[in-house]
């Protein structure tokens, strides 16, 4: 699968390595470029998954505000109920595509 803001892809993986949690498709730290996420400052915690951390997404000179997001150290108790490990997975919010 593919993360796609306009042309540019920001993630790819195949669809087993990926976790659905929430109806939102999470790609392995290794499978996103990094270098079109700018790590940001607004802060959020899940009451189940533990602290976020949001980036904003690069498209180009423009930046989109918290566009993707990771738990770079969920609450361990969250793993039973997603079945596995996600410490730091990234999720796209609708402006960025995930597409097969």
């Amino acid at each position: 699968m593919k993360a796609i803001l306009n042309d540019t892809v920001i993630a790819e993986a195949p669809t087993e390595d990926l976790i659905r949690i929430e109806g939102n498709w999470y790609f392995p730290p290794q499978s996103v470029n990094s270098e079109y996420l700018v790590e940001s400052a607004t802060p959020y915690t899940c009451p189940w998954k533990g602290e976020c951390q949001y980036f904003s997404v690069k498209d180009g000179d423009t930046v989109l505000q918290d566009r993707a997001w990771s738990y770079p150290t969920p609450y361990p108790s969250s793993f039973d109920r997603v079945g596995k490990d996600y410490s730091d997975y990234v999720a796209f919010w609708k402006d960025v595509r995930v597409v097969d």
